[in-house]
């Protein structure tokens, strides 16, 4: 299947500022398959894939030098193929298995920047996080996510993928499209965004085959916690896991509260936990801002936060959702909090950094709000077709920004100074708002 991330490699291959590429991103999210199967078989004569994970004989390649040339040597060698310049691309698969590999990239790149190189690792941001040998600034880095919206449409409807890739404002709406478009929008609340998934889907559109993949995935990321932490308890991060449905869907969901993890409990002791979920790619960290100007970064608040999870496939199954409420469109209290989820999993691939929140106290809150240049822009997601939202009328009458974006199931149009944005165009919220 077709990533967008394509498009940034793609880039990186053709870029004089190229360095060897480090991808990070979550357990499962198609790294492997986007190296090999997207990027090195389409656009170089040949490539090299070693996984540290598997080869564990290839480690020793690395043990004893950093040599780029003796290294090039000996893994031509390994694999008996030849490594040239510009046309093999080197692939590095679960490089955290393998430090001596993540310490060369610098001495490739400050020697022998001519062979391209990609690398890509599970919960390889938790060993970045910690890593003090880090090659810093000697690497290009790049984060792949879950498959968004309009990745999963391009699989299950081309029809509406080519309609979707044409609007660029309300005038390119078309709302006879528009129930066809919540339709697959409801459908991929369902399937999420995780390749696995998706492919399941597409396949053989059997519903109890990818909530059984859901679990499964599910069950894997709770046995890294056991696997890959070290000083950190892996009970501690399973349980900050495993309540990130809880705080969501608390009233008024404000912050994430440690006292709901346990009685008493304080931060410092699930610091390192939420961190850990963080840095591995499972978990959304956003954070209140105390006043929304620009720049935002300054008035952001690291103590007071919520948490997301990854992928909303996987919130939905986390949750307990049933299917068929979500494609009837049924109220149901966590609904708003699925659709927050949605929208900031749209986000990110977007971005180079998080939105924050904005919340002044339980009765006045703004579900995102990002930076756009020197805009301050305040995002309202609705769960549905009802428009009243009295804290964002309330922030517009009080801070007049340029660009106002509410994110529902109502059509794209301008309303006043509110432009809605249809809950199945978050995936190109950057772009549209280049126009606005």
């Amino acid at each position: 299947m077709r990533r967008n991330a394509l498009l940034k490699l793609l880039e990186w291959k053709d870029s004089n500022r190229r360095k060897p590429l480090i991808i990070r991103g979550a357990r499962q999210v198609g790294k492997s398959w986007l190296m090999k199967e997207e990027f090195a078989k389409k656009y170089y004569d040949d490539y090299i894939y070693i996984s540290f994970d598997k080869e564990l004989e290839a480690k020793k390649i690395f043990a004893e030098t950093k040599d780029p040339k003796i290294l090039l040597e000996r893994i031509s060698l390994y694999k008996n193929k030849p490594i040239l310049s510009e046309k093999t691309l080197l692939i590095f698969d679960e490089i955290q298995d393998c430090p001596e590999a993540i310490g060369s990239l610098k001495y490739f790149n400050e020697e022998a920047n001519e062979y391209h190189i990609v690398s890509a690792g599970s919960l390889l941001g938790t060993y970045l996080a910690k890593d003090t040998s880090f090659p810093v600034g000697k690497v290009n880095l790049l984060s792949l996510y879950p498959l968004t919206f309009d990745e999963f449409l391009e699989e299950v409807d081309e029809g509406m993928y080519k309609y979707y890739q044409s609007i660029t404002s309300p005038e390119d709406y078309v709302e006879a499209f528009h129930d066809k478009m919540l339709e697959i929008f409801r459908k991929y609340l369902i399937v999420g965004g995780m390749p696995e998934c998706v492919k399941s889907w597409v396949s053989n559109k059997n519903p109890q085959e990818v909530l059984e993949i859901q679990k499964e995935l599910v069950r894997i990321y709770e046995s890294d916690f056991l696997k890959h932490n070290n000083k950190i308890s892996s009970g501690k991060i399973l349980q900050v896991f495993r309540n990130i449905i809880p705080q969501l869907a608390k009233e008024n969901n404000e912050k994430f509260v440690y006292s709901i993890l346990r009685k008493g409990a304080r931060g410092r002791e699930y610091e390192d936990a939420i961190e850990w979920l963080i840095t591995s790619g499972l978990s959304f960290k956003v954070n209140n801002i105390t006043t929304p100007e620009y720049p935002l970064k300054t008035y952001e608040q690291q103590n007071i936060f919520k948490l997301f999870l990854l992928d909303v496939g996987l919130l939905k199954y986390m949750a307990g959702l049933d299917n068929s409420s979500i494609l009837l469109d049924d109220a149901f209290n966590f609904k708003g909090q699925l659709m927050e989820n949605y929208v900031l999993e749209q986000l990110a691939p977007q971005m180079d950094f998080t939105p924050n929140y904005y919340a002044m106290g339980k009765d006045f809150e703004i579900d995102f709000i990002i930076q756009k240049e020197s805009a301050v822009v305040p995002l309202e997601v609705k769960a549905g077709l009802n428009k009243r939202a009295s804290s964002f009328k309330r922030y517009i009458e009080k801070h007049n920004p340029k660009i106002a974006i509410r994110f529902s199931s109502n059509g794209y149009v301008k309303d006043g100074e509110i432009t809605n944005i249809p809950l199945y165009l978050a995936s190109k919220t950057m772009e549209l708002l280049k126009l606005c």
